[in-house]
Formats: structure tokens, sequence, C-alpha cells
């Protein structure tokens, strides 16, 4: 699996630069089609691709192809045309050479440029714009499958008619708050709108910038206004404080511009005309509700719900502006947030502690729970009537409020709390066992008693929520779809778009009406199973498919031990349970030895490794030598950090594959849960639960002609709050081909919130071998040839996580990564690479056409499982779909969106749409088709399981999975290496 070759040091590294003539494969003098169409950067020559097989059909799929240069002949459309070449691929040199990357992204032996918070960023040699390279165009509509209609979350949105003007907003003295500077731009629009603005209603960002319709009757201006400080301090009235506010004229918003991407005529997104127009829809909510993001909230759009702890849910809305094929739309969607309830500070804290605090002293835990928990939080007094100044929590007092005495001249005359409060403001402090709150700066402390303190409304809670709390929200936001559809239209009829004095003043027109898209139904594949089974194929029914059948690849397990956690659990329960799970495996089609090494061992949770390391130890005394091939564990169902210390301990310290078994489940033992267990339990040991019947039979297009490597990428970032801790990549890469079933998987922590993954390719000086090549990609490609004994001579790279944002950065950083790491391999090793990105956290919704017809729906009421979009409401001219390839269960289905970036493979919108629904039946651990493709999936899994692998004082970024990686080589820590066997297994599922 993933293990370096030997001899490094005499590689020889591909180098690509601009303009450089190859003897071999002379570039031709003129650009080809697909440089000039966007398939490649502009003026970028690319050398010709001859196809492998000129025999074949020409493409039926060719639509609306927007340049993405001459599709290789055999390539057709491949869905309805499965190829029948044979499986087995000699090493052969890839047809032609991928078209070449932009100037700025060449391939050298060195380590790609590092992106931190000290590093040039975009000056590391990425386009300045979207026009110095184009992402992959569409090349046609999708055709499989049965047509049908569903309607879909996005409000047509009518183009303005006027000019849009960008102005420069700059206030003096500066303010930090969005909330204070809209406030200041809302007072000069009120003096001064019907004089010195020429009666324009302009719309703010909160920022700098400006926007009007139609000129000012000025080019800069300056204008002095007075607001009345809410936020003073401590002592003294309400301060008056000036503002000086300079509108300045930047430029006019080319509308004409974003009418033609619209269209499909232009292939660059004018974002600042995009912009625009979302803050300007966004400026009446922005004032009636409380903005959360892109979302407003309000107590008034449903009646909060109680989630515990001083918390409270909040329904609101999402709305965003998205260029689309039916032009520019809104899209609308339900959302619901945690917020602090608006209590007295005291009840926030006895809910919190879920105890009484007037008559208790709070002990050491209470204080820092309370602390944790207020910290950040905005308070308003209540102790002196009217006055309701604001303040901000920035800590607990240590000592009691009784205990509390400052200054107060500078003769350090000391004055109690108590006795402050009395003189100042007649107000008698009752609870003085209780802390003071903090406030404001930490330097020159400020003492507010809890008691005289309220929780200001419309905070969101940001920090993590307990499994009750979030139990509780999501029976808030769990809607079936017909009513969820049914808010989405109240919403729209709620904010009234034709009345919104700021549409109108743009001259912007919302519709009403959920929009009508044409979709299709793509087929379920069928599925290959065991010929001993009692089927040898299926053909799933509605996303999911009964497990009656053998395992096509059973694994054996003959050496296995359990370790009991659970103190509720008996020995003899333990022991019925393992033999109910061995016969699973059994009837699944394993071979399961029914006892274990040494008898059922029973153990604290607090000594989970002196435990894992007495049975390991008392196993291999026993098997003379022979590995333990796998540890059963039961676990208290409440088990804190156990699962992740198990998890850390087996796979990065005594190379044990685990499978870990709630207390709940081993006394309420269920069939369905055993099956899912044993499926769990065979990829672990390496074996394949099933497979695609197509691609035992060689017909999936773009896969099975050549050997193909499927990547699946995602970076997991630390929770809110989590200011330090390292982000985690993982990177996994299927090992068998043709079948694409089994996965192995690599993990590495960097920086905090870095999305780039660093370490796909890197290389380092070496005293004994000079430099010396590694990362991910790299020792997956290794891996694979060892596994299949061939190299891939086609990559496809699914890539999780990636916001609209990043795209260029992400695909430009990673590509070439992708590039080095198969050039470190082997001179001119260059296989063409399809860069897809899967989005989950977006707002599309699809909703059946008629919610009373059954046979449109499934069981939830959602769309059915293979409906595909990639008309209407997708991206203008950019190749991108929304596929929703499982069955709901509760709530609304959320599609996938695949945004295909870079294809040198010339997929066809049939090859990509089907083969990424196909895989999505192929996920290992259930019988039901999964809502994102598995190796997207599976990269998640990797990431979340690697960060049980950081030790507590680990502050900087590591790699895990490569035992070369040196603590301090980069200035950062290591993550513990994965042991080698674990790396060959799907250890994540």
């Amino acid at each position: 699996m993933p293990i370096r070759q030997a001899k490094e040091s005499s590689e020889q590294h591909l180098v690509i630069k601009p303009n450089l003539h190859n003897a071999m494969n002379p570039i031709p003098l003129k650009p080809s089609k697909a440089s000039q169409n966007g398939k490649c950067p502009p003026n970028q020559e690319v050398q010709s691709a001859k196809s492998s097989n000129q025999n074949s059909p020409p493409s039926k799929n060719r639509g609306r192809r927007r340049g993405r240069g001459a599709r290789k002949s055999d390539q057709g459309d491949g869905c309805t045309r499965p190829s029948s070449r044979r499986c087995s691929v000699a090493d052969k040199p890839v047809s032609g050479t991928p078209p070449a990357l932009p100037a700025e992204v060449r391939i050298v032996a060195e380590p790609p440029p590092q992106i931190g918070k000290n590093s040039p960023g975009m000056e590391m040699g990425f386009p300045s714009s979207s026009k110095a390279w184009r992402f992959a165009s569409r090349p046609g509509y999708g055709q499989l499958g049965s047509k049908c209609i569903v309607k879909a979350n996005h409000f047509f949105a009518e183009l303005p008619n006027k000019d849009l003007n960008h102005y420069d907003v700059t206030i003096t003295p500066e303010v930090s708050s969005r909330t204070v500077n809209r406030a200041i731009m809302e007072e000069l629009v009120r003096l001064y709108r019907e004089s010195d603005l020429g009666m324009r209603l302009p719309a703010y960002d909160g920022r700098k910038s400006l926007y009007t319709a139609g000129q000012l009757p000025f080019s800069w201006k300056e204008f002095t206004i007075k607001l009345i400080d809410e936020e003073d301090g401590v002592n003294g009235p309400k301060r008056e404080r000036e503002y000086k506010v300079v509108i300045k004229f930047v430029a006019q918003a080319n509308m004409h511009h974003l009418g033609q991407f619209l269209a499909g005529k232009r292939a660059d997104a004018p974002q600042e005309a995009l912009q625009i127009l979302d803050i300007v829809l966004r400026e009446l909510s922005n004032k009636r509700y409380y903005p959360i993001g892109r979302s407003f909230f309000s107590r008034d759009i449903r009646t909060p719900q109680r989630l515990g702890e001083g918390l409270e849910s909040w329904c609101g809305f999402y709305q965003s502006v998205r260029p689309t094929q039916m032009g520019l739309s809104l899209n609308i969607d339900m959302a619901s947030a945690a917020f602090i309830e608006a209590l007295p500070v005291i009840d926030f804290v006895a809910q919190l502690l879920g105890k009484d605090v007037m008559s208790r002293p709070l002990s050491d835990s209470d204080r820092i729970k309370i602390k944790k928990a207020l910290r950040g939080v905005k308070v308003e007094v209540t102790h002196r009537g009217s006055v309701r100044r604001k303040y901000r929590v920035s800590g607990l007092t240590p000592q009691p409020t009784r205990e509390l005495v400052f200054p107060i001249d500078d003769n350090s005359t000391m004055k109690s709390v108590v006795d402050y409060f009395q003189e100042m403001y007649g107000f008698t402090i009752q609870y003085t066992h209780l802390p003071c709150l903090q406030v404001g700066n930490q330097k020159k402390a400020n003492y507010l008693p809890m008691e005289a303190c309220k929780i200001v409304e419309g905070q969101r809670y940001t920090k993590r929520l307990n499994e009750k709390q979030i139990t509780a929200l999501l029976k808030v936001t769990c809607q079936r779809p017909r009513d969820r559809e049914q808010d989405i239209l109240q919403t729209v009829q709620h904010n009234a778009y034709d009345q919104d004095p700021y549409a109108k003043e743009f001259g912007i027109k919302i519709s009403e009406k959920l929009p009508s898209v044409e979709a299709r139904i793509l087929p379920a594949p069928w599925l290959k199973y065991h010929e001993t089974g009692k089927e040898k194929d299926c053909l799933p029914q509605v996303g999911q498919w009964n497990m009656m059948n053998k395992m096509i690849d059973g694994m054996t397990v003959n050496r296995w031990a359990c370790i009991n956690f659970s103190r509720s659990v008996q020995e003899s329960v333990a022991r019925g349970f393992c033999n109910e799970l061995a016969q699973m495996c059994q009837v699944s089609g394993m071979e399961f030895n029914p006892e274990p090494v040494i008898l059922i061992y029973p153990a604290r949770p607090d000594q989970v490794e002196k435990a894992l390391k007495h049975v390991y130890h008392a196993c291999m005394n026993k098997l003379k030598g022979k590995e333990l091939e796998l540890l059963l564990a039961i676990l208290p169902d409440n088990n804190g950090s156990l699962y992740g210390d198990l998890k850390r301990i087996c796979e990065t310290d005594l190379g044990l594959i685990s499978q870990c078994c709630l207390t709940k489940h081993v006394f309420k033992i269920s069939k369905q849960y055993l099956a899912n267990v044993s499926l769990k339990i065979n990829v672990k040991m390496g074996g394949r639960n099933t497979v695609l019947l197509d691609a035992i039979s060689c017909r999936i297009p773009l896969v099975s002609d050549i050997p193909t490597i499927i990547f699946g990428a995602d970076v997991t970032h630390p929770e809110n709050g989590e200011d330090s801790s390292p982000s985690i990549a993982a990177v996994v890469a299927s090992q068998d081909w043709p079948e694409v079933t089994k996965y192995a998987g690599l993990v590495c922590a960097q920086a905090h919130r870095q999305e780039l993954i660093q370490d796909l390719y890197k290389t380092w000086h070496d005293p004994v071998r000079g430099t010396v090549s590694g990362g991910m990609i790299r020792d997956l490609l290794i891996s694979f040839r060892k596994a299949t004994g061939q190299k891939p001579l086609r990559i496809i790279f699914y890539r999780d996580g990636v916001s609209e944002g990043q795209f260029y950065q992400v695909l430009l950083y990673e590509l070439d990564a992708i590039r080095k790491a198969c050039a470190s391999l082997e001179p001119n090793y260059q296989p063409p690479v399809t860069f897809i990105v899967v989005q989950k956290r977006h707002h599309t919704r699809l909703f059946a056409n008629n919610h009373r017809d059954r046979s449109s729906t499934d069981k939830s009421g959602n769309i059915l499982p293979g409906t595909v979009v990639d008309s209407k409401i997708c991206h203008p001219t950019e190749f991108d779909f929304y596929l929703c390839s499982h069955a709901g269960i509760q709530g609304t289905s959320r599609p996938a969106h695949y945004h295909v970036l870079w294809d040198e493979n010339n997929f066809t919108a049939d090859g990509i749409q089907s083969l990424t629904n196909n895989l999505c039946y192929t996920y290992a651990r259930c019988t039901r088709s999964v809502s994102v493709v598995p190796p997207a999936y599976y990269a998640h899994l990797a990431a979340f399981r690697a960060r049980f692998y950081m030790e507590p004082d680990i502050q900087e970024n590591g790699c895990g999975g490569n035992k070369s990686t040196r603590a301090g080589e980069s200035g950062v820590r290591p993550l513990p290496a994965l042991k080698e066997n674990v790396k060959r297994v799907m250890f994540y599922c």
C-alpha cells in the first residue's frame, strides 16, 4: 500500500513550462479549439490528443457543447454505449498528452507553495481573475433516465434596466461593528436623502461599499453625522458621538455583462453586479430581522422551542442571489439556529447548571461552565430603570460579589461593589455569594452583579451543542417536503419583494412561484453478490435492497478477541452477543471462528490503554507470533472520550482493526444491526460486500476501458471557538480495478482552517538520497500499482467541502499537486484528470411536482433516488448538476451538487452523472444508496477519525499515515502514523 519506493533519489522529474517545444510532441502553430473556448487557459498552447479508438460512433450528446474542444471519438454518449473492451489492460502510455496547465502552474521538482497566514496568498501563481483560467464548460445535457418535473426553491428575479453605481464609504473614527455602521448610514440617508442624495435610496453593505440606482449628484462628498452611543462606558450619561462620512464614486457596474453571462454568451461571471443585487435584496431584511451570515432569524417567524441549558431554537430563512440558466434567481430556504434565551442572567445560569443558584455557592467547575457559556455574550443592565446600557461579558470574577472591592479615586480609596450599587443606584444586591460579571476591557475591570443583568435578545449560540440540544434542534428543523415547500412560499409572500422599497428603487422584480424544472430519474445499477448466495445479483428498489445475499468477497476471521467496557453488560450477555454476531458474519458470507482467542475481558473505561495492551499481549502470547485480526469492543452508551482513545491506540499504536458496539445494541440484538456490523467488519478486514455488475462486466464508460483510480478528498475544520486546533485533511483512493470498491485512506493535520490540502505532494532533502518526493497522492498511486499490478491511466478526483469562493484556489493548487505527484513517479507520466467538487452545504431543495402522486415520491414524500437536474437552476455555462442519489428517511432530502471544474477525460453529461449515481450504491456500511459519492464520504469519515488521533497538547499541524514526516520539518508536529496493516484497509468505516 502507500509505501515509498526505495530508489527515490534517482527519479526524473517532469518539468512543464509554457512555450517550450518538444521534439516528440510538437506544439501546433495555432491554439487548439480547447484553448480558444475555455477548456484550457486563453493563449495556452495545448498538445493534441489522439484517440485510442477511431472506429466508435460519434457522440450523440453534443447539445450545447460550449467549448470543451474536440471530444475523443470513442467516448461518445458513453452511458448508452457501454465499452466492449476487456478489463485487463497492459501498462500502455496514455493516449496523447493532457491539456497543459496555465503558465502559472508549472510542474517542477519542488514542494508546492505553502499558503498560510504569512504567505502571499494569491501571489503564488494564481490567476488574478477568472479570465486567466476557465472551468470545464457544459458538454451538453444528459439524456439518460426517465423524464419528470420537479420544483426548485429558486425564484426568478427580473434584472434591473438601471445603471448600478458603486461608491466607497469611509467612516471616521473607524467603526468595527456593522450594526453601528448601518446606524450611521441610516441616519445619513434620513437627513440627506431629499437634498444631497438627490432622492436616491442607497443600499449599504455595512462596511465600505454603498450602491445606488443612478448616479448621486456628486462624485465626492463629506458628511457629519451625530449618533447617541448606546454602548458607552459604565459611568456617566450617554454620549453623543460624531462621525465623518466620506462618500466617493468608484465605478459603474456592467449590467450588460451580467445579461450576457446569464444568457450563456460569456463565461466569466460579473461578481460585482451579482454582489450589488444580493446586497439590495438583503437591505430590508437586515432592518426587519437578525442577520446571521446569509440567513435572517426572528422570534416571530415561528415560536421558539427550548433546547435546554438556556438555549432556544429560532427559525429563519436563507437568501442568496444565484446566476442560473433561467436567468437570475433568488434562492430561498428555511433555516434554524440555536440562540441564547433573553433571560435574566441568574435564570440563565440556573438553567445552564440545572440547579438552584440563589442559595447555594458555586463550585469551581460551575464557574468554568458559566464563564465558557457567557464569554462574549452581550448583556444589558436592569437596575437603572429605562437606561438599558449594553456590555459584552469578558469573564467572571474569581471572588463572590460580597468580597469585591475597587478603587474609586486616584488615592486608591476602596469601595465594595455591594456599597457602590446601594449608594449610586439604590440597588440592594441580594445574592452576594455569586460572582460578578466582568465586562468591557480586561485591563480596567468593570463589575456587574448577575442579578442586575439580562441577556440581550438575538444572539446566536456559536459554541458546541450537547447531544440533547442537537436532538431538540433537529426535531425543529426536520420538515416534511410538503411543509418545507409551503413555508418557503409563505416566506417569499411575507417578504413582499414587490413592496420592498429597495427592490423598487433598483428595479428588481421577484417571482413568487416555485419554478418547474425538467429532471430525470437515473436507473439504479445492478449489484453483484456471491455466486453461492440466494441471489447472484440484485436490482435496488427506491434506493435500497435487502441483505439476502452473500458478500461477493467475504473475508476470514480466525483470531479475534472481545473487551467489555460496560459495567451493565454481564459476561454471559456479552458472550451471547458475540456468538450472534459471529453467526451473522458467517451467514453473510464470511468465515468467522465462533471462539475468541481469550475469554471476553472486562475493563474499566478509565483504563482503556492498559486494558487494550493487556488483551493484545495476552492474545499474542497465546497465538505465538500470529497476529490478532479483530478486536470487538463493547462500550457504554455515553462513553465520552473512550471511543476516540480506543481507535487512536488500536490504529496508531497496536495496529489492531477494531469494531465498537454500544451497550444498547448488545441488550437489544436486532438482525438489521448485526447485518450492518458484519458489513463493516468485512471491509475492515479487506473484503468487498458488493460490486457494480457493470464493473465486473467492464461496462462502465471511462472507467472500465483503462486502469482508472478514483480519489475522494475532504478537509474537516475544528469547531467554532477552537482557535488553534489544526484542520484535518483526508484522501482516499480506489485500490481495485475494474471494481472500484475498496478505498485506502491517508490522513494529515494542517494549519488551522486551511482548506488547501497541503500534503498532496511534497519534497524534502535527505542527506543520503538527496531530494525525496512524497505526499498522499503519490503514496496512493504507488499502492494502486501494488494492488492491481497496473499504473492508473486515468484519474477521477472527487473533492468535498469546497465553497464557490475557493474553487479557483483549490483547483490550481491541488491539480498542480496531482501533476507533480504523477511526474515524480515516472517521466512523462501525466494521466488525464477530471476534478469534481462535491457540495452538500448548499440551499437548493427539489420538491415533487405533485405531492399526492405516490409514484413520483419515496415513502418520506421526497423526490425519488436517482433524480438529476442539469438545466434551468444550474450554472449558465459551467459543467454542474444536482443529484439526489438517496431515498429520504425523514425531513427534506438535500441533493448533492457536483461541479466539474476540470475535465481532461471528456466526460459526457450522462457519463459523469450515471457514474456518480452508480457509485452511490457501492457504499460499504449499509444496503442503501447514499447522498454523497462514496469516495468523498469515505474521505470525510477518515478525516473525522483522525481528529481522535490528536493529542491534547498538539497546537499546530502535522501529518498522519506517513512515518517519514518529521516533527519540526515545517515547524509543525505530525499526527501519530497509521500502522501499515491499518492503512491497507477501510479502517474508517
